[in-house]
Order: C-alpha cells, then structure tokens, then sequence
C-alpha cells in the first residue's frame, strides 16, 4: 500500500514537473494550451435608422447592430437622438466613427450627435448653421466635415466636442464629402456644381477642382491613392471619373443593357458606388431596375461584367473591411467572390432593415479596434501624389 502510494506520488510529481517545464519553455505545445489565447476579432455592421428619407418601417429610428460572424444576425438595438422640432425623428445623413474619440457619429437634418461605442450613451448632440448633410472624419479622427444642407458652405469641427474650427464657404450646394485616407485632403461635392472641390485639411480652404463632370455630383469614391474619383451625376445611369492630381475629366461609362427608368428617391438613376477594397472593382447602384451593376476596374475605362437583382431600390453601396460582403442599403448582404445574396438585414422583429447608412467596427476585448467606411473607398494606399 506504502509503495502503491508512492508511486502515485511519483507519477504526479514527474507530471507536474513535465507541466512547470513545458509552461516555462515557449516552444512547447502546452504553453499553446495554458497560455491566454489572442481573443477573437468581433465584427459587427452598424446600420443607422431611419437610413432611407425618415421612413420608420426600415428598421426604426436608432442604430441596429449585426453580427458579421454570425452571418449578419441581429444584435442588438441602440437608441439614439435626432428629433425633429415635431419631436418626429429626422432623417439620417451621414454615420461614420473616430477610434481617437472611441465614438460613432450620427448626422441628421438639423444635427450631428457623438455615442460612445462602449456606453452606448450620447456624449453630446448639437445643432449647427445650416443643417447637416453626409458627415466624414479625419483618418485620426479628430476632425469632422459637416457640409451644411445643400447650403453654401461646410462646417469644419472638433470630433471631440463638437466646437466650430471653421466655416469653408464653396457655393456648391454642400452634400456628399469623403476625407482622404491620407488625412491631407478633404473631397467635397455639391448638388450644384458639376465641379468636385478638393480642399487643404491643414489650412481648411479650398485649393484644387475636379472636372468639369457632365452634371452636378451626387455620390462618389476615391481610390487609396487619392488619384482617382468615380463619380455618380444627375441623368447618367452610369458614373464618369476623374483625375485627382491634374484635376481632369477622364471618362464617362454607361451601363449597358437596361434602361433609366423611374427611380423612387434621390431623382437619380444611379445613386451609390462603391469600390472593392482591392480596388478590382466597382459595383454601382441602379434605382429603377434594383440592380448593382459590377464593373473591372483593373482596366481603364472600367468595363461592365454582370449584375446583381436587390429585393428593393439600391441607394447608397459600401463593403466590409475584408472586402467579402457588399452592403447595398437594399438590406440585402452579397458575397462578392460568388455575387450571392447570403444574408438579409432584420431586427428583432424579423422586419427587413434598410439603409444608406452603415458602417463596420470591429472589437477586441470589448474595445473598439478598427472601422470601415460609409463610402466605399479604394484601401489600396500609394503615396499620393496631389
């Protein structure tokens, strides 16, 4: 019995010897297993509502949150401001996030409001001169661009508190606005000019155009070079682009194969385009047909090579980071690879969820790590030559 017992002592000390030596050596196997594993990435899609005009039926006034990993199933639901004096909520414009300030940024019509990512709570939520259209943030992402409604001007402001820097004046029509991936240029396009504004970040003025377009500019992208912009115009189911260094017209492109037709919102055949993150393609959004036309970019001008049938109008298209869904604000999540319609956006009431609004964080260890973009900008960065 002694010698029974002893050998038991034997056998579990010669064990937790082995154990003490492999922990301490870091080429061994059981420093993988007792050793704090790298948490995984979480990736969620934040979709804010109403992200389609002020209509509630699309997923409600808030910020709905979907799970990537969980092939976009619904988080959960967070509620934000942006009430109109009728204390009706106003239509969203712009959505976008600073990892410096750890926040997500909602613009409405009147109002730009700043939620922290971990609290869920709004920090603060200002009104400015003019109203507030689509919104970008400085790559470090201390610094807003507001363009006002459709106005004369656009708001440059401190992503941290909100305060005015200063006020750059374009008489274009403010609207869409895309900060360079380099944080030197700001990319401003107006309702009523056929002409892109690109302006100085350091001095906030204006100090390069692009064009002149066939028609006034609704959406558009950039590559990660800052080289190049493909823009959506009135009229042109289709996008032409332009030369951001020499600051010329380059091309037109027309989709082939289906007609204008009606369009239910924004007055513009095509209204969306994006570009895959490697920049191999750019997928465009056709309102009348609700279609997303897909076009190779590897070449110049891009080629049309197929297309895609949404379950409603396509009015805005962006990607997640890893460039393997495509969100179209139809609600529907397309693979790119295969061109698959793999997922639906619903809520929590299995109610389909649309908007042209949305953008990816990404966490680890509950803390905001990364983000994608609303635009669907190229992330193929060279050093850029403007």
């Amino acid at each position: 019995m002694k010698t029974h017992k002893n050998g038991l002592f034997l056998v579990i000390g010669g064990l937790l010897l082995a154990f003490i030596t492999a922990w301490v050596s870091p080429g061994s196997p059981v420093t993988t297993a007792v050793t704090r594993p790298t948490p995984n990435v979480k990736r969620y899609l934040y979709v804010a509502t109403p992200g389609v005009r002020n209509y509630l039926g699309y997923g409600g006034h808030g910020i709905q949150v979907f799970d990537i990993n969980n092939n976009h199933r619904f988080v959960k639901f967070i509620k934000t401001g942006g009430l109109r004096k009728d204390g009706k909520p106003s239509n969203v414009k712009g959505l976008d996030v600073s990892l410096a300030t750890n926040c997500i940024y909602v613009s409405t019509l009147e109002a730009v409001q700043c939620i922290d990512v971990t609290t869920e709570k709004i920090l603060w939520e200002r009104q400015y001169e003019g109203g507030v259209d689509r919104i970008s943030i400085s790559p470090d992402g201390k610094t807003i661009y507001m363009p006002s409604l459709e106005k004369e001007f656009w708001t440059v402001a401190d992503a941290k508190t909100g305060d005015v820097i200063k006020k750059l004046v374009t008489n274009s029509g403010a609207h869409n606005t895309i900060y360079g991936p380099d944080g030197n240029y700001v990319y401003l396009a107006g309702l009523k000019s056929n002409m892109l504004n690109v302006a100085d970040t350091k001095t906030h003025t204006v100090t390069k155009q692009v064009g002149p377009f066939a028609s006034e500019i609704r959406p558009f992208t950039i590559n990660g070079s800052q080289t190049l912009v493909y823009v959506n115009v009135n009229g042109l189911l289709g996008f032409e682009v332009g030369d951001l260094v020499s600051g010329k017209f380059l091309h037109h492109v027309v989709v082939e194969g289906f007609n204008i037709g009606e369009v239910k919102r924004h007055s513009c055949p095509s209204h969306g385009i994006g570009m895959t993150p490697d920049e191999k393609e750019i997928w465009l959004c056709d309102g009348a047909n609700n279609r997303i036309h897909i076009f190779d970019n590897t070449v110049m001008p891009p080629v049309q090579k197929t297309s895609i049938l949404v379950r409603d109008m396509p009015g805005w298209i962006t990607f997640s980071i890893d460039g393997k869904y495509a969100y179209p604000s139809s609600g529907d999540v397309i693979d790119v690879k295969t061109r698959k319609i793999v997922a639906t956006l619903e809520d929590q009431h299995y109610n389909g969820v649309q908007s042209e609004k949305m953008v990816e964080i990404q966490f680890r260890d509950g803390k905001a790590v990364a983000a994608g973009d609303q635009f669907g900008i190229g992330q193929v960065k060279k050093q850029s030559k403007n």
